[in-house]
């Protein structure tokens, strides 16, 4: 399973305006496993920049003047992304400023060349409904140092989210149950093994046995005996 985390940084919030892409990053994992492939380039928008932007990332126009257009590294980048399932943050986003430049090349939609494309942003609301989901608020509830991450850069956060993908979707690499298999450890998001603490069997008292049973009759007699729960006489 090849998978690709990517994150773009631009001049502004739509590519409808003609906002474009001036940072794209890319780093490649086979089987839930970092490779140390990566792509990252800085691109000449030949735009300038919104002031919002700007202040979000850091990057000026002055340092992007020699960088190359996105024409430039196209096919590289599609070289680099084809057949692989690419995990992204706020996925529409990013998407929609790919598909925009790709557009202006004549080129064909990302998702007709990837192998389809994971949400992070969305599998986190769908995991911690109600909770802040940002890429920050992920590494601190997962325990991933972002200390670093004073301004979005997107190599950085292609990082930062390979690292809160793996902690998010730990144990989900296999749906084989293995019978004879020894127990799995307890793996912390910081992957470091934790004790298990014994189990607590608590046991019913006399009152709430005899509670019990006094609901499964009041079952069976409403039921005219179909009660599943209560043992029956042989014939």
């Amino acid at each position: 399973m090849r998978q690709i985390v990517l994150d773009t940084e631009t001049t502004g919030l739509d590519p409808r305006s003609g906002h474009r892409i001036i940072e794209v990053a890319c780093i490649e994992m086979e089987n839930r496993r970092l490779t140390g492939r990566h792509l990252h380039k800085y691109v000449n928008p030949e735009r300038e920049i919104d002031a919002g932007a700007q202040a979000v990332h850091g990057i000026t126009l002055e340092f992007l003047a020699d960088k190359p257009k996105f024409a430039d590294i196209v096919d590289e980048f599609l070289e680099f992304i084809s057949g692989a399932e690419l995990v992204i943050h706020n996925a529409p986003f990013d998407i929609g400023f790919l598909n925009a430049e790709l557009r202006r090349l004549d080129r064909v939609p990302v998702e007709t060349i990837c192998d389809g494309v994971t949400d992070t942003l969305r599998m986190a609301k769908e995991l911690h409904p109600g909770k802040r989901n940002s890429l920050d608020a992920l590494c601190e509830r997962y325990e991933i140092d972002n200390s670093t991450r004073t301004l979005h850069g997107a190599l950085l956060d292609t990082e930062l989210l390979a690292d809160v993908f793996l902690a998010m979707t730990r144990g989900q690499n296999t749906l084989m149950i293995e019978p004879d298999a020894a127990p799995r450890p307890n793996i912390g998001a910081d992957g470091q093994v934790r004790e298990r603490k014994p189990l607590l069997v608590r046991r019913a008292s006399e009152e709430e046995l005899a509670e019990h049973d006094r609901v499964l009759a009041a079952i069976d007699k409403e039921s005219k005996g179909a009660c599943l729960w209560l043992p029956k006489a042989e014939a």
